[in-house]
Order: C-alpha cells, then sequence, then structure tokens
C-alpha cells in the first residue's frame, strides 16, 4: 500500500471524524498535530473514556488518531513511531474495546499477545493496560511473562487462562513449552518495538511464535524506525496493513536543547557533576556504552557525593526495578545505563540525558534523548564529544539534521585532538560492521506466513 503525505494543515483538515483517516496512509512531523478530534469520535466506550480522562490526556496524538478505528474495524496496521507519540494507548485501546465487547466466556484464552524486547517495557505496557482497564465491568486478566525471574510464578499467574499476555519471546516460548500457556486461540499480535525486536536477535524465536499462532489474526506491528530487516517482517506478517509514518524524532521536537561539548575522556565525570551542580537538574539519565562503565562512573558520582545507580542488562530483573523505581522517587539522581534504558522506558519529568559516551548510532541517538522533553515539557540532551568520537558524533548530527556548535567549558577545555577520518570507514552508518551484519542476518530468518 502506497503511503499518501500530508503536511500539518492537510490532516488537520481530514481528521474531522474517525470516518476521515480510513484507507490512508499518513507521514505526519511532530508527534502530535493541531487535529480537531477527540478521544469520544474514536470508537471508545464510556468506561475506556473515565480512565483516559483519569490520566489527564486532552486530545488523542496523530497514530492514535490513525490507528484506533482501523483495528476496531480489524485491520492490520504498520506504524512507524518515536518514542513519545502514544503508541501504546495506540493499541491497548481498541484491545480492551474489542474484549469488552465480546461475549463472556467460561474459560479465558488468550485474546491478546503482545511481544516486547525488554522486561521493563512488559511491565510498563502491562501497567499501561491495567490503567486503561480501570473502570471496564469486568477487568481482562493480563498477565506479565519474561525472563530474569522464577517462571514458577508466571506458571501460577496464567492458571485458568489469561485475555492479554505481555511477554518478552524467551520466556513466553519456555511458558508454551511447559504447557502453560496455549496461542491456539490467539485473535490479535502486537509486535511492539519490532526494530529492537529484531536488533536483539529475536528472530529465531519470532518465528518459532508465529508457527504457534493463528494464521488468520489480526497483527499490529509498530516500531520506532524504518530499517529493512522491518519491512521484511512486515511484508511477511501484515495483509492489507494500514500504513501510519509518524516521524517524531525527539531531536526535532523544540521542547529538546541539544548542547555538544568537547572534552577529554578523563574529565568527564568531574565535567557532569559540574553540569548537574550548575543547571540543578533533579535527575539525569547518563548514558554509557558498556555494561562495565554503568558500574565505574555510578561508583566515580557517588564518591563525589551524588547519589547515583547503575542500569544494565546483567542485573536481575528485582535489581533492575528497585533502580528504576529508586530514580523514579527520586532517591537516586543519576541513573548510569546503557542503551537498555534508551527505549521503553517513561520517566516523567526528566529534565535531562547525558551522552557520556556518544550513542554508536544515529537512531540510538534519537531513543536516548527521547528520554527527555516528553509530553511538552522542557529538556536538554548533552552530549560529550571526544577526539576520539568526533567523527562518530558529526554523522550523527548529519543524519538527524543536527548542526550543533561544539562548546568548551572553562577548565575542561580539551587537549586531544581528533584523529585523520577515513572517508571510507570507520564510522558507524559508513561502513558495516560485523555485528551489524551478522544481526541483519538473524533478521532475514523471520518468515514468511504461507
Amino acid at each position: 500500500m502506497a503511503a499518501q503525505h500530508y503536511c500539518f494543515a492537510e490532516l488537520s483538515a481530514l481528521c474531522v471524524c474517525p470516518a476521515d483517516v480510513k484507507r490512508h496512509s499518513f507521514a505526519i512531523q511532530g508527534s502530535t498535530v493541531p487535529i480537531s478530534v477527540l478521544f469520544s469520535q474514536l470508537g471508545l466506550s464510556e468506561p475506556l473514556l473515565r480512565a483516559i480522562a483519569r490520566r489527564e490526556y486532552l486530545e488523542p496524538t496523530a497514530v492514535q488518531v490513525a490507528v484506533i478505528p482501523e483495528v476496531l474495524q480489524g485491520r492490520d496496521v504498520w506504524a512507524t513511531a518515536s518514542t513519545g507519540t502514544g503508541k501504546t494507548a495506540a493499541f491497548a485501546l481498541p484491545i480492551l474495546e474489542m474484549l469488552a465487547r465480546r461475549p463472556r466466556r467460561p474459560q479465558r484464552r488468550v485474546y491478546a499477545l503482545v511481544l516486547v524486547p525488554t522486561r521493563e517495557l512488559a511491565e510498563q505496557v502491562a501497567s499501561a493496560i491495567s490503567a486503561y482497564g480501570y473502570f471496564l465491568p469486568e477487568r481482562p486478566k493480563t498477565v506479565v511473562v519474561l525472563g530474569g525471574v522464577s517462571i514458577n510464578p508466571q506458571m501460577m499467574n496464567l492458571r485458568g487462562g489469561a485475555d492479554i499476555v505481555v511477554a518478552t519471546p524467551g520466556r513466553l516460548l519456555d511458558l508454551v513449552g511447559k504447557n502453560a500457556l496455549s496461542l491456539a486461540d490467539l485473535s490479535i499480535l502486537v509486535l511492539d518495538e519490532a526494530d529492537r525486536l529484531l536488533d536483539q536477535g529475536f528472530a529465531d524465536e519470532l518465528g518459532r511464535i508465529l508457527s504457534l499462532a493463528p494464521a488468520r489474526r489480526q497483527t499490529l506491528l509498530f516500531s520506532a524506525t524504518f530499517a529493512s530487516a522491518v519491512t521484511r517482517l512486515a511484508e511477511s506478517l501484515l495483509y492489507d496493513p494500514l500504513r501510519v509514518d509518524v516521524a517524531a524524532a525527539p531531536m526535532e521536537a523544540p521542547a529538546i536543547e541539544h548542547r555538544a561539548i568537547e572534552v577529554d575522556p578523563p574529565r568527564r565525570t568531574h565535567l557532569l557533576l559540574q553540569l548537574i551542580n550548575e543547571a540543578g537538574w533533579s535527575r539525569v539519565i547518563v548514558f554509557v556504552a558498556t555494561t562495565y562503565a554503568t558500574e565505574h562512573v555510578a561508583q566515580k558520582l557517588r564518591g563525589l557525593g551524588i547519589a547515583a545507580a547503575p542500569l544494565h542488562g546483567k542485573l536481575s530483573q528485582g535489581a533492575r526495578t528497585q533502580v528504576l523505581e529508586d530514580f523514579r522517587s527520586s532517591r537516586v539522581r543519576v541513573l548510569v545505563a546503557t542503551d537498555l534504558a534508551a527505549r521503553g522506558l517513561d520517566i516523567k519529568g526528566l529534565p535531562a540525558v547525558v551522552n557520556y559516551d556518544v550513542p554508536r548510532s544515529p537512531s540510538d541517538y534519537v531513543h536516548r534523548v527521547g528520554r527527555t522533553g516528553r509530553a511538552g515539557e522542557n529538556g536538554v540532551a548533552v552530549s560529550f564529544v571526544t577526539a576520539a568520537t568526533h567523527a562518530n558524533f558529526s554523522h550523527t548530527e548529519k543524519r538527524q539534521n543536527l548542526d550543533l556548535q561544539r562548546e568548551t567549558v572553562v577548565g575542561f577545555e580539551p587537549i586531544e585532538t581528533p584523529p585523520p577520518t577515513d572517508p571510507n570507514g570507520g564510522v558507524k552508518g559508513r561502513r558495516k560492521s560485523k555485528k551489524d551484519k551478522l544481526r541483519e542476518a538473524a533478521a532475514k530468518v523471520a518468515p514468511r506466513e504461507e
């Protein structure tokens, strides 16, 4: 299906009622648009509207306006939407609506499956579903299944069935193998953060899960980036999908101030301390490249009197949950994280993110800075640019249409100079690394339905 492109004014004129968004595919600049559509016009019942009002949502976002009516009609959807565009509600609300309309069944069977790449995103999606369904006369049973914790409580939760399952792929297959749940009666499959699912090597697991699900089902695919592997997956899974492209790159949002500060690597921690104290940031996420760096930088900050904690994939699920709870409650001021925290985390009122290590790719930059400046709030994204990462960050700027003036801070002026650049490689995005090639090869095994 060919995408049709609309500017703000054209979209505003189109979206006077839900029927006007049918049969169209949108390419939209910005996470929300000034459209005259209310949630009550999208086909949602009164209990869901009460839950929406309780969360103080004033109007639907562009992706919600485009997607919700079509999902209610049973159509497949392929949406490319960045973080902060309201895509969780775009699939959760219509799923809850359709569940509420179904006749009650004596035994619960999995109606909807939401696959996500990380444990944190699984918990967040399940929490949103619970909040949206709060006022329904019969609240659906939603079960979260994820790795890193004991499987036994999850098996207990699945006794008697479930209406909605939110899962990471590996643990889902473990539970299917133990006959704790069946996907034979699945009606809706949601792939959330599909690009990350493929990027993290879940292609084999996806293939096995798809083989367990009915061929006749409704499939909703959401992705934050438009990658070739995602395109192949969408073409193999979706039937006559609504194609929605909400180009809401966080770096284009006027609420985020972007800064690039040149500094030598050994002085980054003390520069970070100075920025925190001068700006008075109540909380900040600091992104680093490795698991070791999260522990090392957090320890150095604690030694300087800053409440800091690491977040990385090697922590147990209990430890990760506790760290995030401490950060949300401001018991921890600085969260030092790998790109594990770049997606799926919604931290309200986060004033700043700092790229202690510049991201490996332009898309990683998008997701990192998307943690701040959310829901119309102001935010700042600071990148520490060293001599060794100068070319990499310049490439990110070019790809994201940024042109940042390099700053220096008094007392932290860099001594090192950038090495000569190789025009044929050395910067991610110009020449694929071996790891990137292996990821692409793994993504190609996603099966095509017969």
